[in-house]
């Protein structure tokens, strides 16, 4: 996804998690858990737990059910282990998905995210069948209300940033970084007192596949399926819907 449809995406995933809070809760209770077992309990040197807790911050979240997370992570109080997994496949119109999950039960996810592959016009691959299409990196996104283009171009590109795109038509600046530098230029911009939208490391898609009023319900309802599983913590896919056709669909 790329450019303004990704973010009217974007708002749409928001308006879907704030309804549904308690599967939201789960999501980032699995992340601080994860991230808390593999780089350790301080948040100031671990930035995926510190990007999880600013997600339950952002949603919320009771501070208690933060730190028994955490605490879970560490081996401090017994729990659930979870297991992060990856799948790949097709989606519906040719569309490359990559599926990350976190489970306590690999079997029951595996069986449960290839079925909702098969129900939606996809199919469900092998490792590696899709991934090569993307690459991991830093993503921002500002709001063109929040400052110059010319003024927000230079902060980012100074502090390290891949690239700068502000779209024809966008509401939104989208400012790319290495995931190494991710941390660095989201910082700058903190310094300067830049309100983010969004900023995440993500997989984005080399080259997009364009779908039309045709699929665009399909392929939305398929990502929303994924969304919406209690396993799946992220879903990414190269498709590329047009802002009119969202529109329509009122998403």
């Amino acid at each position: 996804m790329g450019g303004h449809s990704h973010w009217a995406g974007i708002k749409h995933k928001k308006a879907l998690t704030d309804a549904k809070k308690g599967k939201v809760y789960t999501k980032i209770i699995k992340e601080i858990t994860i991230a808390a077992r593999l780089g350790g309990g301080k948040p100031e040197d671990n930035p995926r737990l510190r990007k999880a807790m600013d997600d339950a911050k952002d949603n919320n979240m009771p501070l208690d059910n933060v730190k028994r997370a955490i605490a879970r992570g560490t081996g401090q109080e017994p729990g659930v282990v979870y297991e992060e997994l990856t799948y790949e496949g097709y989606g519906p119109a040719g569309t490359a998905v990559i599926v990350n999950c976190t489970t306590d039960s690999k079997n029951r996810t595996a069986s449960e995210i290839r079925k909702l592959f098969d129900s939606h016009g996809g199919k469900m691959g092998g490792s590696g069948c899709v991934s090569y299409m993307f690459k991991q990196k830093g993503q921002i996104i500002v709001s063109k209300e929040t400052m110059g283009e010319d003024e927000l171009m230079n902060i980012a590109l100074e502090a390290g940033a891949e690239d700068f795109k502000s779209d024809e038509g966008s509401s939104v600046y989208e400012i790319i970084t290495a995931p190494e530098d991710f941390e660095t230029v989201k910082k700058a911009l903190e310094d300067h007192k830049v309100e983010m939208e969004q900023a995440e490391i993500t997989m984005i898609a080399d080259n997009k596949v364009e779908i039309g009023e045709d699929k665009a319900e399909q392929v939305l309802n398929f990502m929303e399926a994924l969304d919406d599983h209690d396993d799946v913590q992220t879903a990414y896919s190269n498709y590329n819907i047009p802002e009119e056709i969202l529109e329509k669909l009122d998403r």
